[in-house]
């Protein structure tokens, strides 16, 4: 077996989300529980940080990993979905796992996987374990799928777990409110273990204080901790994607302590993400890990070279500023629409594609309507025809043309736009996935 094959194998043998969509959800961990088992249960044998949420896991878990491997300790970072490689799931230092080791794990446990039948995640959540034993990660840094409850990699007993905030997202596989959301993102809070909730919203904070409760485990709100000071976003014009926001926070109890930080992550979002990731750091300090703040300043500045995170706020070119994000929710999109109010620009040219399975309109609901419009499909099964798309932004006073492609959206956006224009991509991380 070749490593193309094996690849073929894991997405065209059994369901997968991303192509796919709720039918490839299990609300069960049956299937990871038998598949670990045979495997000598792999997630009991490293440490780990498991994180939540429904925006902001992924910059968070990247920042978290970021400072962990440059404190010395040997990280593994799983995390989903990828952009590019399926091997960016899967990493160790920031390095993504080798061809051969999805090669070997495919053909070893192909009998396993034909017993037990496995989705398309469970299947990864495996490999990623198995690859971090043999490695003899430090820590690792787990990233929750969708939900937290019934996720597969709930089946970890991590030191730490971080739930980022509560949004609409998979409501027909989570809930239709934010409270049984909340429950469902709850679920990773274990019988002793501390959990950090990265922002206080009213509404669900008592769905994670009474969990916490039950579960005798140590609660804190890291909005409630920290707070920003001043801000500033700072380009390097020279460079592309080199943009960074320099930040000055406090911890509150503290007083006039304060930390003067750069973050290679522009988008004034994650200044909500950082301080999950420093109450994070604070947690793992009291259990003996050794993470200066010198560590933190290091590893927040450059955080995309050290673990190839890509397509938060990503900066792609310049004449016309070319800018791309994969906030793909009310909540996600609410704050793509913040930055680009920071943007000095004379026209915007929004390139979007959706997935088919969710409800859009609160989406379209939020989006300007003085901007030019090109519709596309993302090049997924799951994605919504971009005729479809643009009938259905129309309602919302939202115009433009539909593309046949992203690519080809992107570079009618690209010839259309002026110089001083800006061009936005977005709406589904599988749009961004096609032009970073």
């Amino acid at each position: 077996m070749d490593y193309q094959t094996a690849l073929d194998y894991l997405y065209s043998q059994l369901p997968m989300f991303t192509r796919d969509g709720p039918s490839a959800f299990k609300k069960d961990l049956t299937n990871t529980i038998e598949l670990c088992k045979r495997l000598d249960n792999p997630q009991t044998q490293f440490k780990s940080v498991h994180i939540a949420g429904t925006n902001g896991k992924g910059s968070t878990s990247h920042m978290l990993a970021a400072i962990s491997q440059t404190a010395g300790y040997k990280t593994g970072l799983y995390t989903s979905p990828h952009l590019k490689d399926f091997r960016e799931r899967i990493r160790i230092n920031g390095e993504m796992i080798n061809e051969q080791h999805v090669i070997d794990f495919v053909e070893k446990h192909q009998s396993d996987f034909e017993d037990i039948k496995p989705s398309f995640f469970e299947m990864t959540v495996a490999m990623a374990f198995d690859a971090f034993v043999k490695e003899e990660v430090n820590i690792a840094v787990i990233e929750v799928g969708l939900g937290g409850r019934l996720d597969s990699t709930n089946i970890i007993t991590p030191l730490l777990s971080v739930i980022t905030n509560i949004g609409w997202d998979h409501m027909n596989m989570l809930g239709n409110t934010k409270q049984l959301i909340a429950g469902e993102k709850a679920g990773v809070i274990k019988p002793g273990i501390p959990v950090v909730i990265g922002e206080y919203q009213p509404e669900v904070a008592d769905v994670f204080i009474n969990k916490a409760k039950v579960e005798r485990a140590t609660i804190s709100f890291a909005s409630e901790e920290w707070e920003v000071l001043k801000s500033e976003v700072r380009s390097l014009k020279s460079e592309v994607g080199q943009e960074y926001v320099d930040f000055q926070i406090i911890k509150k109890d503290l007083g006039l302590k304060t930390q003067d930080l750069r973050l290679d992550l522009p988008g004034t979002y994650q200044l909500k993400n950082v301080k999950a990731v420093l109450s994070a750091v604070e947690e793992l300090r009291k259990q003996g890990f050794v993470i200066t703040d010198e560590h933190i300043k290091t590893a927040l500045k450059q955080v995309k070279k050290l673990t190839g995170l890509h397509g938060r706020w990503e900066v792609l070119g310049h004449h016309p500023l070319t800018i791309c994000d994969t906030g793909h929710n009310p909540e996600g999109i609410a704050e793509v629409l913040k930055n680009i109010k920071n943007v000095s620009y004379q026209k915007l040219h929004f390139v979007m594609g959706v997935v088919n399975d969710k409800d859009i309109s609160k989406i379209l609901a939020l989006l300007p309507p003085k901007a030019i419009y090109y519709f596309c499909k993302p090049n997924i099964p799951r994605g919504l025809d971009a005729d479809s798309l643009k009938q259905q932004a129309a309602n919302f006073g939202l115009i433009g043309r539909n593309y046949p492609s992203v690519k080809d959206a992107f570079k009618a956006a690209q010839t259309n736009a002026g110089e001083n224009d800006l061009v936005f991509v977005g709406g589904s991380t599988f749009v961004v996935a096609e032009v970073v």
